[in-house]
């Protein structure tokens, strides 16, 4: 679709990726933007500073391939959005985009089904140690796994422990229960009223949960306040049966003490799919446990992801641009450097609703 005549024109910036020699990836954000005369340029940058440099005048920035530091915020003269397609909104300084009065959008709600899917399916690979089970297949061990799952409780009526209660950990609850699985959760941003209501038992106290539960599934955002959240002390605290799954955000969870608290027996095992530097390095101790299933951080993953989530950010950045308040603002407390109207769903064919 041709842009407006009459809208002003925009400039959004991304750096470039590593290795590409064409934009033709941006094919989803473009349907929101070329409509209202914003134009997505690539930086080919190889520094922090090359590339504030050359997003001096942007409009608005897509944070993807490069950390949108406070040292790049403070550069940004123009910028009213910065727009992410995750989830995660770690690869930005939120508090320094707010500072200066610029939005950050992120799209939580687009591929929550597909990560809470992973979680379950790895809960239960873990439980029933099906990666060894595998293994002793392929290795001539038949009669060695029904022994080895005979010592295992029965699933019915386990406790499932979930740290913070965000939609992925409200999707994970809804597939918990018909396995017959008593679901916690530790928020203390969401009210117990919630809670109940979704049929989830409140617990104030995160040493409780993790105390009580079978398995404790981590889903908190990565901020200071939850950087390694799970260290030795509480690792201890869990039962010596439970297992720790993580398909969240890898440095929520101190990856040296769960590789202590495995060692000592202090829990059972893991199923883990974010890590706390990744790509995980093929030494890692993790990768080499009977007791410890891993995947490359593809709990999204899935024909539909990419898609979506991309389009979503092109919408959001484009509501923005227009003078319109987004769907989904990770900093609500911000002063923009514009006037923004309360959200209004955009409309790929006709633009925002008026």
């Amino acid at each position: 679709m041709a842009a407006n005549r009459n809208a002003r024109s925009f400039e959004v910036v991304i750096q470039k990726p590593a290795g590409s020699n064409s934009d033709d990836s941006y094919v989803m954000e473009r349907e929101a933007l070329e409509p209202i005369g914003a134009k997505l340029v690539e930086i080919d940058a190889e520094s922090e500073e090359a590339f504030a440099e050359a997003a001096r005048s942007a409009d608005a920035v897509i944070g993807r391939n490069r950390r949108i530091t406070a040292s790049v915020i403070a550069r940004l003269e123009r910028c009213k959005v910065i727009g992410l397609s995750s989830i995660g909104t770690d690869t930005v300084d939120v508090e320094a985009a707010t500072r200066h009065g610029i939005v950050v959008t992120n799209v939580p709600d687009v591929f929550i089904e597909e990560v809470a899917d992973h979680t379950l399916a790895m809960l239960l690979s873990a439980y029933r140690q099906l990666p060894l089970m595998h293994r002793m297949m392929q290795e001539g061990r038949w009669a060695e796994g029904r022994p080895r799952l005979s010592m295992s409780p029965r699933l019915w009526g386990m406790t499932l422990g979930l740290i913070s209660f965000g939609n992925v950990a409200r999707a994970v609850a809804r597939r918990a229960r018909p396995f017959g699985l008593r679901v916690l959760a530790y928020d203390p941003y969401v009210s117990e009223v919630e809670m109940t209501a979704a049929a989830v038992e409140p617990e104030t106290s995160l040493s409780r949960l993790l105390e009580r539960s079978d398995f404790v599934s981590m889903h908190a955002p990565l901020n200071e306040e939850t950087r390694h959240m799970l260290s030795d002390a509480e690792l201890a605290r869990m039962k010596p049966t439970a297992v720790l799954v993580n398909n969240g955000r890898g440095p929520t969870i101190d990856e040296a003490a769960l590789v202590r608290a495995l060692d000592a027996g202090w829990i059972a095992g893991a199923a883990l799919d974010v890590f706390e530097i990744e790509p995980l390095d093929p030494s890692s101790s993790l990768l080499h446990r009977d007791n410890v299933l891993c995947s490359p951080h593809v709990a999204s993953a899935t024909a539909r992801m990419a898609p979506e989530s991309r389009r979503r950010l092109g919408r959001e950045i484009a509501s923005v641009l227009l003078g319109r308040w987004p769907r989904s603002v990770v900093n609500p407390g911000v002063m923009p450097n514009t006037e923004l109207v309360r959200w209004q769903p955009y409309s790929h064919a006709r633009g925002p609703n008026r």
